[in-house]
């Protein structure tokens, strides 16, 4: 048996910079990981069977899923899989996509195979998000999620966690932005393994689905409102977790501390990113 840590994905900017022919929309994004997750454990078996546990495990719906597709996939013999479900369910922050990358991690793993060269554009067919989060490495990532540099020298920074606790499917985001082609992120400056140079540079992007998410989910709004003393707050992917950055771990301990006094029914944590999450099987 081997275990393996699936790091929340944290989208720091978020442009939607088109929509091509097939209605995949063409992203430019930073994404970083967080040291905070869930846990998926592996063993050889005689059939297939995933059994979920954790505070989150009762928003998962039974049958097959991304995981289940990643072992039969991927896997030369079934497995048992056990998932700890730590993370909002479709909350932006791509849980399900890192738990089905740490499958993949484990079964070359457990398998000890190499991954193939083919590997990435079928981790891609079964999830736009899979492929950055079998590296879970800071990055930028372009297109639809096959264009990914990474960026192993930016900065860690603390962060709190919000989520509101409000459903918002992605299609219905996508569906109301308007304006489907923007600039791109800018330019990746010098110096981003300083917080406050990558902070002021995350200051000047954007997270494009952030104003549409708030019109259907306007509880995002109040999120990143209470996100009171950060540098920056904003919404992570198609919502609705938001995240605000701290200038200490301190800084963001308080934070949560007085988040969870006022808002005792919303998911929060704090969490450092780019911290290089140990995802190594174990």
């Amino acid at each position: 048996m081997i275990k393996v840590f699936a790091p929340a994905k944290i989208n720091l900017a978020l442009h939607v910079t088109g929509q091509r022919a097939d209605g995949y929309h063409q992203l430019d994004m930073l994404v970083g990981f967080a040291d905070v997750g869930d846990w998926v454990t592996l063993a050889d078996s005689q059939m297939t069977l995933l059994t979920v546990s954790g505070p989150e495990a009762q928003a998962l719906s039974g049958g097959p899923n991304i995981i289940t597709q990643i072992a039969q996939e991927f896997a030369p013999q079934p497995l048992a899989m056990g998932l700890e479900k730590n993370l909002p369910v479709a909350s932006g922050i791509g849980g399900g996509s890192s738990d089905a990358a740490a499958v993949y991690r484990g079964i070359l793993a457990l398998t000890g195979r190499p991954a193939m060269p083919d590997h990435a554009a079928r981790l891609l067919q079964i999830g736009a998000d899979v492929p950055m989060c079998v590296r879970a490495q800071a990055a930028r990532v372009r297109g639809i999620g096959e264009d990914i540099l990474e960026l192993p020298k930016l900065a860690p920074l603390h962060v709190v966690l919000v989520n509101p606790r409000v459903p918002v499917a992605t299609p219905s985001v996508f569906k109301a932005l308007i304006k489907k082609e923007n600039d791109p992120i800018s330019d990746l400056p010098a110096g981003l393994d300083d917080a406050s140079v990558l902070i002021d540079w995350l200051s000047a992007q954007r997270n494009d689905l952030q104003k549409p998410a708030i019109e259907i989910a306007p509880q995002i709004g109040v999120a990143l409102t209470a996100l009171k003393g950060a540098d920056l707050a904003r919404m992570s992917g198609s919502g609705a977790t938001c995240f605000g950055i701290y200038k200490t771990a301190q800084a963001a301990q308080i934070a949560a501390h007085d988040l969870r006094r006022d808002h005792p029914d919303w998911w929060i944590t704090p969490a450092v990113l780019n911290g290089a999450p140990n995802i190594t099987p174990i």
